[in-house]
């Protein structure tokens, strides 16, 4: 089987928004039932898993109330960081599926809305071949390293910019999140790497862009309607 996380948990500090990013409207729908609903069209994806705040339970009862919205997720809820919410996540499906040799997990950001089939169906052929994937671009931008009066630049040829979903083989994954967690994990790849394993990169895709300031609504409303 293959399961995707969807982490919702945060806060959405950036938006300037009273609602978490996940939750605000984009094209008369929440952001995070688009991305929910283009994992459910996949033919990739088995099971799906939500991971909301436990404050905002009630909240997203009664959005999928007034969305009428009936598309099939598990419900799983958050803790302090980002890292605890997909432990969460993970211990739920360990609690409700017996995991076998052949499942893979993907984590993804729920304020990722623009995400095609095509590109999970390659993040999960790359976990196919490699056990441990991100997706991620080269950087078009030159890049340096350091503070605002020391720092270098750096070969943008080497410097991948790393989206989600990032998928694995389900038990790497469990495995990885039985480590006590630590500052340097910044997403899920990092947390794998540290028990010695490779990571390996898949090419990911420009419109797949995660709402983290207000204008990143308009952009995805026009990608959205490239990719419908």
């Amino acid at each position: 089987m293959n399961f995707v996380i969807i982490v919702a948990a945060g806060t959405g500090s950036r938006m300037n928004s009273d609602l978490p990013k996940q939750f605000l409207d984009l094209n008369g729908v929440p952001v995070i039932m688009h991305t929910i609903d283009h994992f459910h069209q996949s033919s990739t994806i088995s099971e799906i898993i939500l991971v909301i705040s436990k404050e905002m339970e009630q909240f997203w009862t009664d959005l999928c109330l007034k969305q009428h919205y009936r598309t099939p997720v598990h419900l799983a809820f958050g803790g302090d960081t980002r890292f605890a919410s997909v432990k969460n996540g993970l211990a739920y499906i360990q609690e409700n599926f017996e995991l076998g040799t052949n499942d893979y997990i993907a984590v993804h950001d729920g304020a990722r809305p623009i995400i095609s089939s095509s590109l999970i169906a390659r993040a999960f052929q790359g976990a196919y071949e490699h056990q441990a994937i991100v997706l991620a671009q080269k950087s078009i931008e030159s890049v340096r390293t350091g503070n605002s009066t020391s720092n270098n630049a750096v070969d943008r040829n080497q410097v991948w910019l790393v989206q989600t979903p990032q998928v694995f083989h389900a038990d790497l994954l469990t495995r990885a999140y039985c480590q006590k967690e630590d500052p340097l994990f910044t997403d899920d790849a990092s947390v794998v790497e540290k028990l010695g394993n490779r990571i390996a990169i898949v090419e990911g895709d420009a419109k797949n862009i995660k709402i983290t300031y207000p204008q990143d609504l308009q952009i995805a409303q026009f990608y959205l309607n490239l990719i419908k």
